[in-house]
Order: C-alpha cells, then sequence, then structure tokens
C-alpha cells in the first residue's frame, strides 16, 4: 500500500496500460486506443464551457439517499466536482481512490467539498464508493445534464443496434450510449464556473498537485 500512495496517477494508468498490452488480444487493444485517440483530436476547448459562465440551480441524487444542491455546494466558497465514467469504469476505480488518498485531505483543509459525478443511477453508484471507502460524496448526474451543459459528454461512433447484452447503457442505467469525458470542475458561489479541465483520453487525468495548484490560483488563501 505504501508504494501505491507514493504512485502518480500517471504510473498507475501506465500500469493499467502495461497489463493490457500482456492480457488483451491486438483488436481490442486497437480498438480502446482507437477510441480514445478519436476522442483527442475531437476535443476542441473552444467548444466546453468557460470561466465565467453561471450554471443553473441543479441538483444530484447522491449514493445513499440525500440530494446534493449546487447551491448549498458553493453557498461559502467553492466546490470540486471530479466526473467520471461508471463504477465498473478500470480507468475510474483508479482516478477516484487516488483522489480519496492525494486530493481529498488537501481539499477539506481549504473546506472545498468535493463530488465525484456519473451518470450511472445512484444504486449502481454505490458500489465503487463501498469498494474503496471513498471519503467524498458520490452522486449521480442524471440523464448527463450537467456534461451535456458543459459540453464534456459524448458517444461512441459504433453503437450496434439492437444493443448487445451488457452495453453501456445496460450498466449505467441510462438506457444510452451517452458517457462523460472525464473532468475537473470548479464551481463557486453563485454557481460560477471557475474552471473546467477535460480528459478526453481517459487514461490522461489530472494529478492531485496540478488540481491544487488551479484552486489555489482561483481562490487563493
Amino acid at each position: 500500500m505504501a508504494t501505491l500512495l507514493i504512485q502518480t496517477l500517471k504510473d498507475r494508468f501506465a500500469a493499467l496500460q502495461a497489463e493490457r498490452e500482456r492480457n488483451w488480444p491486438p483488436a481490442q487493444l486497437a480498438a480502446n486506443a482507437g477510441q480514445r485517440r478519436q476522442l483527442v483530436e475531437r476535443f476542441d476547448p473552444a467548444a466546453v464551457a468557460q470561466a465565467g459562465d453561471v450554471l443553473p440551480p441543479l441538483s444530484f441524487a447522491e449514493v445513499g439517499g440525500g440530494t446534493l444542491d449546487l447551491d448549498r455546494l458553493t453557498a461559502d466558497g467553492p466546490a470540486l466536482f471530479i466526473f467520471f465514467r461508471f463504477a465498473g469504469c478500470p480507468a475510474c476505480n483508479i482516478a477516484l481512490p487516488y483522489y480519496a488518498d492525494r486530493l481529498h485531505p488537501a481539499l477539506q483543509d481549504r473546506k472545498i467539498p468535493l463530488v465525484a459525478l456519473s451518470p450511472q443511477q445512484p444504486d449502481c453508484l454505490r458500489e465503487i464508493k463501498t469498494r474503496h471507502g471513498l471519503p467524498f460524496a458520490v452522486a449521480s448526474d442524471r440523464d448527463n445534464g450537467l456534461a451535456r451543459l458543459l459540453g464534456i459528454s459524448f458517444q461512441p461512433d459504433n453503437r450496434p443496434l439492437p444493443p448487445p447484452a451488457g452495453w453501456i447503457g445496460e450498466v449505467t442505467g441510462t438506457n444510452s450510449w451517452e458517457l462523460p469525458q472525464p473532468a475537473a470542475l470548479l464551481v463557486g458561489p453563485g454557481r460560477t464556473l471557475h474552471w473546467l479541465h477535460v480528459s478526453p483520453d481517459w487514461l490522461e487525468r489530472p494529478e492531485a498537485a496540478e488540481i491544487l495548484d488551479w484552486i489555489d490560483g482561483s481562490f487563493p488563501s
């Protein structure tokens, strides 16, 4: 465990990719790399929400019951939102525990709430929160409502009809192929967006130190 705690997120993703290269057939590796590359090539930073945008008064169903309101989360200062794909996503099962270890304690010191958001239904999201004992809120962005508003959701080009058993809409409970691209979003009082970092390649996400530098640049202590 001590070794894992000092690894960067990049190191952890590299280990995941190395394992896949050892165990996945070439066609599966190529398809995975191709989709990630396509999302990177299509990503337009100007097409997503920008600093200064004001978000509507949204709310999110939290794992375990209850509702998180954007107004209440940002009433006394900023809140950080981490978008992830779904509870069974291998990369998300690396990223969220990493953020729990390396990011959440520093956010607590700054009194900044952290919320992990996925379009998956709350009862399905309970799995990832309990598996890793995540100390921050995990909630559902119903129908990708906020992700669409931010311009970070996508659907794969290859969407067979009828969908096969175990397709993403079945896994998430949304009956849709749509997923968010992983992203980190800082929202301040008045629901004002201060910055949005999108990771079109889901195996390249920001390190905790980078996120803290962005936060401290927007809200210096």
